[in-house]
């Protein structure tokens, strides 16, 4: 047998198909099936042209750390008790949303003055929106989140008094707090992998504990007469917040909440009566600096407010309390300002 010619480009198509045939029989087996599975996998590839899903699952953790750090100090705020800010809303200029929201409940007292110990608790909440940025290198997208915190604080101190009337009393005091951060991913599905990326697993749906250990020493003169009451408090407080457990052990984080704070009230009466006892006016004074972590943590160092309002005396009347204050306070620092109103009572 002589070589075969491949057809030429002019032969008809009929022929060309006749010549191919002994072509093939002509190839070993093995070769035949080299071919065959070498087209199979052609035909299993995509096409290289075909769109790719963009992947956002991209590495973003040193962010969500800092903001882990970031929210335990905001944190910080919540677990000392502090006036200025127990009623604290920051809005986003860019969003008109309220970025931070704080609120605290909290209040002290001393069992008798022949048992000066001193007892206190408050329970704070606060939110935090930060924003996060996912990109895979050519898109980005924004995350909101929610962060929600709830932590609350005791302390139990002992007063030593520095006059032989006990009016003016030295208060160390220890603290422990305990808090958690909640965090809630708002954003569409399909928007990251959030099943492989264990940061994002915190962003969704994800929380951290966090507990604080530390003290409180204070100075505190209570001067009252029928015609007046003063009261000033001197306090330095300093907590240590660490986290422990949560659902990611991605993101944790620690702060330092430290906070130099005096508080003045006068209380006098208004000469009207209410409840078969004399209505009071009330004007207040207070001034928090803020140290350590939180100095500049929500783009202030300070806050200082002036506060007026009216105090009812309910001591004539079976009621569980003996006073009931509604102060409304101007609130002042770096870069802050606005109006509160403040509700109290005493035992």
């Amino acid at each position: 047998m002589g070589r075969l010619t491949p057809p030429r480009p002019g032969l008809p198509r009929a022929v060309r198909r006749a010549c191919l045939r002994p072509c093939l029989g002509a190839l070993p087996l093995w070769l035949l099936w080299l071919l065959s599975m070498l087209s199979l996998l052609y035909a299993g590839t995509p096409c290289a042209h075909a769109q790719q899903t963009p992947n956002f699952n991209v590495v973003f953790g040193p962010a969500v750390q800092r903001s882990a750090n970031a929210v335990l100090t905001l944190m910080s705020f919540s677990v000392v008790p502090d006036l200025a800010s127990s009623s604290l809303s920051i809005t986003d200029a860019q969003t008109a949303n309220p970025g931070i929201v704080m609120s605290q409940l909290g209040g002290g007292f001393t069992l008798s003055k022949s048992v000066p110990i001193y007892l206190e608790g408050s329970i704070a909440y606060s939110r935090y929106d930060p924003t996060f940025v996912a990109s895979d290198g050519s898109q980005s997208r924004e995350l909101p989140t929610r962060w929600n915190t709830v932590a609350g604080t005791i302390g139990i101190g002992w007063d030593f008094p520095l006059t032989e009337d006990r009016e003016l009393v030295f208060r160390p005091i220890f603290n422990a707090s305990l808090g958690n951060v909640s965090s809630d991913l708002r954003l569409a599905q399909g928007f990251v992998n959030r099943k492989t990326d264990r940061d994002i697993n915190f962003l969704d749906g994800g929380s951290l504990n966090a507990y604080g250990l530390g003290g409180s020493v204070m100075i505190d003169w209570e001067h009252y007469r029928p015609e007046h009451d003063i009261d000033v408090e001197l306090r330095y407080t300093n907590i240590h917040l660490k986290s422990f457990g949560g659902s990611s052990e991605a993101v944790q984080g620690s702060a330092k909440a430290q906070t130099a704070s005096l508080y003045a009230r006068w209380r006098a009466p208004t000469g009207l009566y209410a409840m078969d006892r004399p209505v009071r006016y009330v004007l207040e004074l207070s001034h928090s600096h803020y140290l350590g972590a939180q100095a500049g943590a929500l783009g202030f160092n300070y806050l200082t407010t002036l506060g007026l309002g009216l105090e009812l005396d309910t001591t004539a009347h079976e009621v569980f309390v003996t006073r009931v204050r509604a102060v409304v306070r101007y609130v002042f620092g770096n870069n802050v300002s606005g109006i509160s109103l403040g509700l109290a009572a005493s035992f």
